[in-house]
């Protein structure tokens, strides 16, 4: 499938202007119309065209952590209109957040400086990787006066090497770019795009912290806009698909229908929600987000409440608070499964400290969960609800046992005989 910035024809000059190729580090336009000229208005930069194109795309909130480079680069993000700036916590919750992004809208955006934000927000890319999902991944780089110059800078690894942090960025992004020259800096950025709404997969994008105000004449004011192919469905191939799951289904007692995370590159998740005669949130704009996480998973990711509130986020989080990482345990226990037992409700109420709609609770009886839940969905239907239910560390379905057991047997099988 081809990716198009804008197709063939619709790029076609009307009156044979003609475009050079750039000469002393200046593109021309040739205008039959106009006389020849290499200024570029004041919007022109490297910021907005970034803005644009990510507002272009569907991109409303964009997830930042700031940094010395890549504090310009937000200058210009924030002065974009379309575009809300959601500072985060860290850059790892920024990955996360364009990551659920994603889910939702289809592409998310994330801004982190170098190596030390991109290193950071790496797993959250991973994930996305991993999920099939399209986010662009801003990072500020160094000083384009920097490269080569053999210099030991702030934010890496101590080597004079800035690659350290593409190189990670290789193996689960689909394509990455280092923009460290106006010249072809459009070029890089509207392919990188433009390649993760084709591929369905995360992109990595670097950009020199003295770039994204200069303007140039690249930056053109209004872009040709994004044209991707649409994928083609090969009809018998889909028929005998269709046939085949037909059979199996038919043949079974109890089916189960799960839906991978290739329905979202296939755009089919209604498709399926009709299939399947089931809900699926993540399709469904402006509810109310319920989100079940562990004691242990919470304490990583706990900062970000914080902006949630601060966003005005009405989401309903149940906090599971079993003292540790049961899962694990089910697997194979020891001491390193327990975790420090923190005052979740009172850590929430601390980061509340009055601003905002919160409202936290902690239950440890069924009849009190039924009366929390019941004061979320109604008299606090417009906060941050957050109730913490406290669990016994080895209240577990026998499902969660048994796939323990075997995961244990399959981790401790002996090596092959050499």
């Amino acid at each position: 499938m081809a990716t198009n910035i804008g197709s063939l024809d619709s790029s076609k000059p009307a009156n044979n202007n003609v475009g050079c190729p750039p000469q002393n580090g200046t593109a021309t336009i040739h205008d039959s119309s106009h006389p020849p000229s290499t200024i570029a208005s004041a919007d022109s930069t490297l910021g907005r065209h970034l803005a644009r194109r990510l507002v272009e795309i569907g991109v409303g909130d964009v997830f930042t952590v700031p940094g010395d480079f890549n504090l310009t680069l937000l200058d210009h993000l924030i002065a974009e209109p379309k575009l809300t700036n959601i500072g985060c916590c860290n850059e790892l919750n920024a990955g996360y957040a364009a990551d659920g992004y994603a889910r939702e809208r289809g592409v998310g955006a994330c801004v982190v400086t170098f190596t030390v934000g991109g290193l950071s927000v790496l797993n959250a890319i991973a994930g996305a990787y991993s999920e099939n999902l399209p986010v662009i991944c801003v990072v500020g780089g160094p000083n384009t006066n920097d490269y080569g110059t053999n210099r030991i800078l702030h934010h890496t690894i101590g080597l004079p090497d800035f690659s350290q942090e593409f190189r990670c960025f290789q193996t689960v992004t689909c394509y990455q770019a280092v923009v460290n020259n106006l010249d072809d800096a459009h070029e890089q950025i509207d392919t990188a795009i433009s390649t993760a709404l084709k591929e369905s997969k995360p992109v990595y994008i670097s950009i020199s912290c003295n770039l994204p105000g200069i303007p140039h004449p690249a930056f053109s004011t209004h872009p040709i806009k994004f044209s991707i192919s649409p994928r083609m469905t090969n009809k018998m191939g889909l028929e005998a698909a269709v046939e085949a799951a037909a059979a199996f289904l038919n043949k079974a007692v109890k089916p189960v229908v799960v839906g991978g995370p290739k329905i979202r590159v296939a755009k089919a998740h209604e498709a399926f929600v009709e299939f399947a005669d089931a809900s699926y949130a993540q399709s469904v704009p402006k509810k109310r987000v319920i989100a079940c996480i562990g004691d242990g998973s919470f304490q990583v990711t706990a900062q970000d409440v914080s902006t949630m509130i601060r966003c005005n986020q009405k989401s309903i989080i149940f906090l599971i608070n079993n003292g540790g990482y049961t899962i694990e345990v089910e697997i194979h226990d020891g001491p390193y499964n327990v975790i420090k037992n923190w005052n979740y409700t009172g850590l929430v109420d601390a980061i509340h400290n009055g601003e905002g709609n919160c409202w936290t609770t902690k239950v440890r009886t069924e009849e009190e969960l039924t009366e929390a839940i019941a004061t979320a969905t109604k008299e606090k239907k417009d906060c941050l609800c957050f109730i913490e239910v406290i669990a016994h560390k080895d209240d577990t379905s026998k499902e969660l046992l048994e796939w323990g057991s075997r995961v244990s047997a399959a981790n401790s099988r002996p090596p092959n005989p050499q």
